[in-house]
């Protein structure tokens, strides 16, 4: 022991015991439920991509993160890459992605994956498209190694 604290050999002993009585359903989130209509929204200024974000704090998941996300009609997202993999659901709307120098069409009902590390872009079409992004950063955070690069409002072209 050192200076009258715990020896690490208490606190990993102490882990051990937690994780052989681990009960999930006692240590479930109250609230199993989060409404879209509790989500956060940031406006470009915020973040400096043109379309609109609205985070879910509420959201009790760990190692993944749901975001939603509006392109207005003819707008796009920022050229951007991350280390995360990233899933977005089109709930409504219609599109294309540039994504690793490819050009990829989509629309209602489209999963549209994104690697990591990859840059990417997504441009809406003639009416607001909605979007639920997933991607796993939050397990990256555990790691210290979440970030995003933002090369602006260019093409995959343009990219240096």
């Amino acid at each position: 022991m050192v200076n009258g604290g715990t020896s690490r050999t208490d606190e990993i002993f102490a882990q051990l015991k937690a994780a052989k009585e681990y009960d999930p359903v006692a240590t479930m989130p109250e609230d199993l439920v989060v409404g879209s209509d509790t989500a956060f929204w940031l406006d470009s200024e915020q973040i400096g991509n043109p379309s609109r974000i609205g985070l879910l704090p509420d959201c009790p998941a760990r190692t993944m993160a749901f975001v939603l996300q509006e392109i207005p009609p003819g707008g796009s997202t920022d050229m951007q890459r991350h280390p995360h993999e990233s899933v977005h659901c089109v709930v409504e709307g219609e599109g294309y992605s540039e994504i690793g120098g490819r050009t990829v069409q989509w629309r209602d009902g489209d999963f549209i994956y994104t690697p990591p590390w990859v840059w990417h872009r997504h441009y809406g079409g003639t009416r607001t498209t909605k979007i639920i992004l997933v991607e796993n950063s939050p397990v990256l955070e555990l790691f210290g190694v979440s970030q995003r690069d933002s090369a602006g409002l260019i093409s995959y072209e343009e990219l240096p």
